[in-house]
């Protein structure tokens, strides 16, 4: 802020009054490894113009993702989004309109939140939707919660192949409710025994198809196994258009399915926000975070929308609410509606087709270079390479090449020792003169 109005007597005032002697100890719970123990090395001050062209200068130095070849995923991706998307989602009715509260003057919110429940529904195949979370990994983290209610378990087994990211998050959550959480090795080839793993004190089973090394993944066994021992089994996935083309988890079993949106309707944007999707069983509906709008009819026999379910913190007493999640992420919520209902059902499997057939003739390059490895067996659109050498280094190289070629699993998992991976993702954006730029980029670094 600009203008800070409070006197040290009136912080001192304030700390008294909740029973701390400073402001240190409001940060109580973060790690003391992860504080700092010194001012960060900046000017203590500088004028407004000053800061825009010093954040200007940082700004240029990056390599932005629409301006070359483009390879990055790894959670995150860069697909096509038609202009009529932002047209539609910057109207004023959408873009101002906030709470669905009042549901006589709020018809339009909640008939697109209804519609966007029923998408994700079909698209996981599974019963019912809600309106949507935060984004992937706190819906992750919610959908274990949501398990040990149900179960009333408190022991998660996560695999090895589900985003570090989103194991982190949930672990995050995990701890601060007191409940075990059992994260396995990182699994690249999808060969991991999670079901050996399963017992009967397991509350649920977390695992990612197309995992975060691109994997394909069957569930089936896996929820045969959770059922058998009375855990529930927790789909992810990262790569919404993946729906378009592989067996959705509903079919293979999975009792809860939660994923991240953004590739349908949202861009990168700088990491969000995003649209988390979950989805569950009838069965469970009471236990799922979150908000549900339902069709009805009113006092005419007309037909209507309202919220019919929202059990979380501000509607009912805290110690009842099965989620401190406090909205859904309307906006990028209606951007998914939107696209989806463009593309349609033919259009996301056509869509799906060209994002693997464009990462196979990328995959089938690539093998072709020397010392480079395709560990994957199967994936949609996105796998992983092993090259020689540390694969960060590599991408700074082929970046000053003029090519973006992927992430380091090293920047999701510094310590896991698996420096030498490299996730690649090829969407439909890329064309098969950005392909032979990368396999050229790569030779090139290499070379050097």
């Amino acid at each position: 802020m600009r203008y800070l109005p409070l006197t040290q007597q009136e912080r001192a005032d304030m700390l008294a009054r909740i029973g701390v002697a400073g402001i240190d100890d409001l940060f109580a719970d973060i790690p003391k490894e992860k504080l700092l123990t010194a001012l960060p090395d900046l000017p203590r001050r500088k004028s407004e113009m000053e800061v825009e062209r010093l954040m200007g200068a940082l700004a240029a130095r990056n390599v932005a993702a629409g301006g070359v070849p483009f390879f990055c995923g790894a959670g995150a991706y860069k697909h096509h989004i038609p202009a009529s998307v932002d047209h539609i989602i910057q109207r004023s009715e959408f873009l101002t309109s906030y709470t669905p509260y009042q549901p006589e003057i709020a018809q339009g919110t909640l008939q697109y939140l209804f519609e966007f429940q029923t998408q994700v529904a079909r698209l996981t195949q599974m019963d019912v939707a809600n309106a949507s979370m935060y984004d992937g990994s706190t819906g992750c983290a919610e959908a274990v919660l949501m398990a040990h209610r149900v179960t009333r378990r408190r022991k998660a087994i996560v695999s090895g192949g589900l985003h570090p990211h989103y194991v982190e998050t949930t672990r995050t959550v995990s701890d601060m409710a007191g409940d075990a959480l059992v994260a396995l090795p990182p699994d690249v080839r999808a060969s991991e025994d999670i079901i050996a793993a399963i017992d009967k004190d397991t509350s649920c089973v977390v695992v990612q198809t197309p995992d975060v090394f691109g994997n394909l993944r069957d569930l089936a066994p896996i929820a045969a196994a959770c059922q058998a021992q009375g855990a529930l089994l927790i789909a992810v996935f990262t790569e919404a258009v993946s729906l378009g083309l592989v067996k959705p988890p509903g079919a293979m079993g999975a009792d809860i399915v939660v994923g991240e949106g953004q590739s349908i309707g949202n861009a990168l944007n700088f990491g969000g926000p995003y649209v988390g999707l979950f989805a569950t069983r009838d069965k469970y509906v009471r236990q799922m975070p979150g908000r549900l709008a339902g069709e009805t009819v009113d006092a005419r026999g007309q037909r209507g929308f309202v919220l019919t379910l929202s059990t979380r913190e501000q509607h009912i007493r805290r110690e009842k609410a099965t989620s401190n999640i406090c909205t859904n992420s309307g906006l990028c919520a209606l951007a998914f509606t939107i696209h989806m209902t463009l593309l349609g059902g033919r259009g996301l499997a056509e869509l799906a087709r060209v994002n693997h057939a464009n990462a196979v003739k990328l995959a089938e390059a690539l093998a072709r270079v020397p010392n480079v490895e395709v560990v994957n067996r199967s994936f949609f659109n996105e796998f992983t390479l092993r090259t020689p050498g540390e694969a960060a280094t590599l991408v700074e190289k082929m970046a000053a090449r003029g090519v973006l070629a992927g992430v380091p699993v090293s920047r999701l998992a510094p310590n896991a020792g698996l420096d030498d991976l490299l996730i690649v993702a090829n969407t439909e954006i890329n064309t098969d003169d950005d392909r032979a730029a990368f396999v050229a980029a790569l030779q090139g670094a290499l070379a050097r």
